[in-house]
């Protein structure tokens, strides 16, 4: 055969399968690693979603926790019907829905404005000096 040494082995290989790993941003590591700062940070965001939340439930026990209390101290309501229907009925099995939904509606888009105040305050926080 031929002198000429064969040429060197090439590994084909595809597209590289791993990301680089991005470092978390100066704000994420305070709450990331525990630190006192980033409790504070936490502790105020979990406040206020539990004032949210208690303040949510107010308004429903007190909406509808006061229906039953409305029909007991005025009998003749609870007598008048709607197309056959008993008015407590309408009340509770129709009406209380849509209500159940607006909640639900102003708990997530107050929620989600707690959390952006939120992360708002930590950039702001994070790019001081």
């Amino acid at each position: 055969m031929s002198d000429i040494p064969p040429p060197p082995r090439v590994r084909v290989t595809g597209p590289p399968r791993h990301t680089t790993r991005r470092t978390p941003l100066p704000r994420a590591r305070e709450i990331d690693a525990a630190t006192p700062v980033g409790e504070i940070y936490l502790g105020s965001l979990l406040r206020e979603q539990a004032r949210l939340a208690a303040r949510i439930l107010a308004v429903l026990f007190g909406v509808l926790g006061s229906v039953p209390l409305v029909f007991h101290l005025w009998p003749a309501l609870a007598a008048h019907r709607v197309v056959g229907v008993p008015v407590a009925w309408w009340v509770l099995g129709v009406l209380a829905y849509p209500f159940l939904l607006l909640l639900g509606w102003a708990y997530v888009r107050r929620a989600e404005r707690n959390e952006r105040d939120f992360a708002a305050l930590v950039d702001v926080v994070a790019e001081e000096p």
